[in-house]
């Protein structure tokens, strides 16, 4: 997969991304409607390639006003990947040598890649995840599960634990995944349907749509190393 297809690619799916996020915005805060508004309209050029490179310049500086009004971050990991991968977008249109835009893929695809072995390390040295008992608290008292049918699952701790572990063994064998592009696409769609599995159980369906407009950076990468 070429450079150029790649970024074409980022850029029509970080736009429908956006999208989706600025339409909830539009739907939950009257106050904040034109800003989002404005954010709508930049990734519907983005999505068909109008002017690209003036509404990634856009929505970054959007991006860095929505850290301030909302001190942060306002959905957590999943609005810090968007913002990295827009970074990364934004500086290929405006990169003074071609070699940058090579560098500031790479260092996304990298970026990837570490987001599933660090994750996975967090899990592995913590003692409740190793026992089953993390997932044992999500079901039974956190808020994200979707409906009481899901909270029954906590009374299955050999079933938890074992998705416990196969979740943390998967997270830090990803980089592995790169040794060759058949292996590349298995994790792919493995990390892929761990996503929407965490999309359809907890709603967390921001994380779904975000990781998923990284991949073809990682694909670029593996082909582009090897």
């Amino acid at each position: 997969m070429s450079l150029d297809l790649t970024i074409r690619l980022m850029e029509i799916m970080m736009g429908l991304a956006f999208a989706q996020q600025s339409l909830e915005y539009l739907a939950s805060h009257p106050r904040l409607r034109l800003l989002f508004s404005i954010r709508l309209l930049l990734c519907i050029c983005l999505i068909f390639g109008i002017y690209a490179h003036y509404a990634c310049l856009g929505l970054f500086s959007i991006g860095l006003g929505m850290l301030h009004l909302f001190n942060g971050p306002y959905n957590g990991g999943s609005d810090r990947m968007g913002l990295l991968i827009l970074s990364v977008i934004t500086i290929t249109h405006f990169a003074p040598e071609p070699i940058w835009r090579e560098v500031a893929i790479g260092y996304l695809a990298l970026q990837l890649t570490l987001s599933y072995f660090i994750s996975g390390w967090v899990k592995i040295v913590n003692p409740a995840w190793r026992s089953g008992q993390a997932l044992h608290d999500v079901f039974k008292y956190s808020a994200y599960p979707v409906s009481q049918t899901l909270r029954g699952w906590a009374q299955h701790p050999k079933l938890l634990k074992n998705m416990s572990w196969a979740v943390i063994l998967f997270e830090l064998a990803f980089p592995f995944c790169l040794i060759s592009q058949p292996s590349l696409i298995v994790g792919l769609i493995l990390a892929g349907s761990f996503h929407l599995a965490n999309a359809c159980l907890f709603g967390l369906n921001r994380f779904f749509w975000i990781w998923l407009t990284a991949y073809p950076a990682i694909l670029w990468f593996q082909d582009r190393i090897l």
